[in-house]
């Protein structure tokens, strides 16, 4: 296995600490509601963080090719059905 399966597939070994991280981030989204910030502002400031740790990691190519998928995820409810998941 290399990093870009990690990166693009989801491994059962990485799946309880996908969960674990998700439970922070979301943890940091309340916390910036309680303080004044909109989830808009904090969404982009999220993804701008993420991609300059993937980028960082993966490389600018393997990142480029993940982001190219997520438009059909994003279609296809992947984000919606994690944000029911939440609440």
């Amino acid at each position: 296995m290399n990093d870009n399966d990690v990166l693009l597939d989801e491994s059962p070994d990485l799946s309880a600490l996908k969960q674990a991280a998700l439970s922070y981030v979301t943890e940091a989204f309340a916390e910036a509601e309680l303080d004044g910030l909109d989830g808009d502002c904090m969404a982009q400031a999220a993804l701008f963080a993420a991609f300059t740790e993937l980028v960082a990691t993966y490389g600018e190519d393997a990142v480029a090719e993940y982001a190219a998928t997520l438009p059909d995820k994003i279609r296809t409810g992947a984000f919606s059905m994690a944000m029911s998941l939440k609440h």
